[in-house]
């Protein structure tokens, strides 16, 4: 998927986006501010989730293709890399916050490609995007949803989201020519 397509979070965003101005034209301030109060925390969880979804189905797509689609270590992979194993794969906590565990779990080739990759200033940009909606989300999610106080609007955490969807789209393409590229050659 390119970063430049429609996503079912934009449609989200716009649609809330769309109540809000409703609310704001009815004369009802205060539920729109409710409205976007809650959409800037469901924007995020639907953001972080995409995110999981598509980088755990691209480890699962990487796993068949190099595996030659060998069912049983690609349930293995599903079962013990995958399942409930996403939050460990990158370095959340501000301060600390870093892609390096993900690549370096495809071995030293990956990981040095993609730290020579992350030079580049918009990659950096995006996978920093990428590591605060995570972190976020883990913060919303471990210290009470309901009364978790987001300092993020919706505008906020939609732009951070657009430019985190280049770093999940490298994370794709990367892991995609990684399968495809004959076994020792580099990344």
């Amino acid at each position: 998927m390119t970063t430049s397509a429609a996503t079912l979070i934009d449609r989200v965003y716009s649609e809330q986006k769309e109540l809000i101005a409703f609310l704001l034209h009815q004369g009802q301030i205060s539920y729109s501010q409710t409205v976007d109060a809650f959409l800037s925390k469901t924007l995020l969880l639907s953001s972080a989730s995409y995110f999981e979804s598509r980088i755990a189905n691209e480890i699962s797509d990487f796993a068949s293709n190099v595996s030659n689609s060998n069912e049983a270590l690609v349930s293995l992979i599903r079962n013990k890399a995958i399942e409930r194993q996403y939050h460990t794969y990158f370095s959340w906590r501000e301060g600390d916050r870093s892609a390096n565990p993900f690549f370096a779990m495809f071995g030293t080739s990956l990981k040095d490609s993609a730290k020579k990759d992350l030079k580049d200033t918009e990659l950096s940009l995006a996978a920093s995007a990428f590591l605060e909606l995570g972190e976020l989300r883990n913060l919303l999610v471990h210290e009470n949803f309901a009364s978790f106080p987001l300092d993020k609007t919706a505008d906020e955490i939609y732009s951070l989201y657009t430019r985190a969807l280049r770093f999940v789209s490298y994370i794709e393409g990367k892991l995609n020519r990684q399968a495809l590229e004959p076994a020792g050659t580099t990344a």
